[in-house]
């Protein structure tokens, strides 16, 4: 029986202000843990003032730092150090308690996970979603990027574990950091299964004329491949033309996304709807005929999981943690990243063969029972106890 820890966890991201895979991460394995009987405080930014500084969520101590001042808007590695002494300032709330571990997830949190482990006396466990040369194809650019990478070599050999969030990028930090294979552990994410099998009381059940829907959503950045799904959707169209596609979610690539929908003359097949929330999400996911996730690059991808979690044929990339998650597991079609030739003749195959169709249902449901939050909690409460130990 492994005892209950009280584990102080630091993460940049998290909900509600953000939907990305950290946040989401670092908010169902804390709530996992603390379900579990550990006790879970979490140090993260207040990025929305209408958010309590200090508050209790399902077991989970949520403290809210005040990172805005001083902004330092064109100095990236600054303002994240900065926002580190705001981090630290914030556990003071704290008072007489005390952590066995701190857990921090990725380098944006690296500063104040060594300062509140010092303050302590105990060890730090951080998790890596990714890393900056796995991000830009096994190199690392000058300037941020080159910033970035030694930071995190800095956190990860001044941490006395190391988790990653797939097998490969396990590998990669191993090689990238000179890490004792010992000490590094692949964990794969999680997700609420339950939940994305759920039909919403005011979701509507799919009408036999429906035009065929293919669903794909995430943060909208170049290395998401959206625009491959793009150019993938001219060709689909011509072999099925009644076909309708949806790409949700919000960012720095968003605008040149529309743009290209625009000069593709797509306007009338894809929608970009913005950002979804979780409810409305679920409801596409059950409505959508074919989920594809074409990310060029993807260090794990948890709405790979989600789609088969909701019933959704799945088409991938098969790139980073989404190949390694789908394996030979049946559970979806891949493509070669960038293909979107490839992508077209996959999505067309999902659509045109509903026996097929149903197949890759009942295996991704089988795969998804192997990731949910508690297995995910109760393999991290075994890295604890043995950075611990």
């Amino acid at each position: 029986m492994v005892r209950a820890v009280r584990i102080l966890m630091l993460s940049w991201e998290l909900p509600p202000t953000s939907s990305g895979g950290m946040a989401a991460h670092v908010d169902g394995l804390a709530h996992a843990l603390a379900a579990g009987d550990d006790d879970v405080v979490v140090i993260t930014r207040r990025d929305d003032r209408q958010l309590e500084r200090d508050s209790t969520l399902a077991g989970v101590r949520i403290l809210r730092a005040e990172v805005d001042l001083p902004w330092l808007p064109d100095r990236a590695i600054a303002r994240v150090a900065s926002a580190n002494h705001a981090m630290v300032a914030a556990s003071t709330a704290l008072e007489q308690w005390r952590p066995d571990v701190v857990h921090a997830h990725d380098w944006q949190v690296a500063w104040a996970a060594q300062v509140l482990s010092h303050l302590h006396g105990v060890p730090v466990v951080t998790t890596f979603h990714g890393t900056e040369r796995s991000r830009h194809g096994g190199h690392v650019p000058p300037g941020v990027p080159t910033d970035v990478n030694g930071v995190e070599w800095w956190a990860a050999v001044n941490s006395r574990h190391v988790i990653a969030i797939t097998g490969l990028l396990a590998r990669q930090v191993i090689g990238d950091f000179e890490l004792d294979p010992a000490v590094v552990h692949p964990i794969i994410g999680g997700i609420d299964p339950a939940w994305w099998r759920t039909v919403g009381a005011d979701e509507a059940a799919p009408a036999p004329d429906d035009p065929p829907l293919i669903l794909t959503w995430g943060r909208v950045q170049y290395e998401k491949g959206f625009q491959v799904l793009i150019d993938a959707m001219a060709a689909v169209r011509t072999r099925v033309p009644e076909a309708r596609c949806m790409i949700a979610g919000h960012g720095t690539y968003s605008a040149e996304l529309q743009s290209r929908v625009d000069v593709a003359g797509l306007s009338d097949a894809i929608d970009l709807p913005g950002w979804l929330d979780d409810n409305r999400l679920r409801a596409a996911v059950h409505r959508a005929d074919c989920v594809v996730i074409p990310s060029l690059y993807e260090p794990f991808g948890v709405v790979a999981l989600e789609a088969l979690a909701g019933g959704g044929p799945l088409v991938v990339a098969a790139t980073g943690g989404l190949a390694e998650v789908i394996g030979d597991s049946g559970a979806a079609l891949t493509f070669e990243p960038g293909n979107a030739a490839m992508l077209a003749d996959r999505i067309v195959a999902a659509l045109s063969d509903v026996d097929f169709g149903d197949d890759l249902r009942r295996r991704g449901a089988a795969l998804v029972d192997n990731y949910t939050w508690a297995a995910v909690a109760d393999r991290t409460r075994r890295v604890y106890t043995a950075a611990i130990g």
